[in-house]
């Protein structure tokens, strides 16, 4: 049985692994909630004293962790998961972090002989649970190899985007643009509703028009035309509004690097700093739609 090592057992990490359990792999986790460790033991997992006791004599190493310097933090230096996990193993990094530290990272591991990947989801909590998520992997054809399959039980889609970083830099401009097609979304819903335009029938007329998305057929930011979606649920996060806007600062912060025009972006992250400021960040993003007409 091939033996996981999972690092980061939060909204997203502990369903992940719990999805791992139920495909037969061996879990060892380590977070530093002891309700997270309880609720992997409970399910069948080991719950580690420490990330290296965790790490020791696991196959594949697989961390979700909030940021760039947490990654940093437990896989570099002495004390770092690089210098102590078991010669082949396999590094997956699930976090959304900067595409530089990414690289870093995995340059750091390649170095060190190990196989690492960069693989950021995409699917929120729900999609984390229901192991439908979708991995966007970055590195060499023979580590995404080595990585599909674990993928496999937590994902309902993995695509390999290029070499390291590559899954970072689709993770980021993915959002970037689902942000801004919430935005719009909503935009167009408070336009409708001030000129007497009833809900159901602009999502009647434009999920078959040109202005169909994801933000509107999947998670419509009304209650009612999609009734799993947040808006149905008083807006209760599925995907938080400070994590969208974390994920607009990252970016934004390639933005700056890359010197690329991106005014849409921009925007949209002012909006979710304005929206998390006003201390609604725990919101679902597509709560927008409330910030925007000043009813949040």
């Amino acid at each position: 049985m091939t033996n996981v090592a999972f690092i980061g057992l939060g909204n997203m990490g502990l369903p992940m692994a719990q999805n791992l359990l139920v495909a037969e792999y061996s879990v060892t986790g380590f977070d530093l909630a002891e309700s997270a460790l309880a609720a992997l033991s409970a399910d069948g997992g080991v719950a580690a004293a420490s990330m290296l006791e965790a790490v020791r004599d696991a196959d594949v190493i697989v961390t979700m962790l909030p940021a760039g310097k947490h990654v940093k933090g437990v896989y570099l230096g002495g004390e770092g998961i690089i210098a102590h996990a078991k010669d082949g193993a396999l590094l997956i990094d699930s976090s959304t972090i900067d595409v530089a530290t990414a690289r870093e990272v995995v340059g750091a591991a390649t170095d060190a002989g190990f196989d690492m990947v960069d693989a950021p989801v995409s699917g929120g909590v729900g999609g984390a649970t229901a192991g439908t998520l979708a991995f966007m992997v970055g590195g060499s054809d023979a580590a995404f190899a080595r990585a599909e399959p674990i993928l496999g039980p937590m994902g309902g889609k993995i695509v390999h985007a290029g070499a390291a970083g590559n899954g970072q830099a689709a993770k980021i401009c993915n959002n970037m643009l689902l942000a801004i097609s919430m935005i719009g979304t909503a935009e167009a819903y408070n336009l409708g509703r001030a000129l007497g335009l009833d809900d159901q029938v602009f999502f009647d007329i434009a999920s078959n028009a040109s202005g169909q998305s994801w933000s509107l057929t999947t998670y419509c930011p009304v209650p009612g035309p999609v009734p799993t979606s947040p808006a149905n649920n008083d807006y209760k996060a599925g995907f938080a509004a400070a994590l969208m806007l974390k994920d607009l600062g990252l970016a934004q912060d390639a933005i700056d690097d890359t010197g690329v025009t991106s005014p849409l972006g921009s925007l949209s992250k002012e909006l979710y700093t304005a929206m998390d400021s006003e201390g609604h960040g725990g919101v679902d993003f597509s709560g927008i739609i409330k910030h925007l007409a000043g009813t949040l």
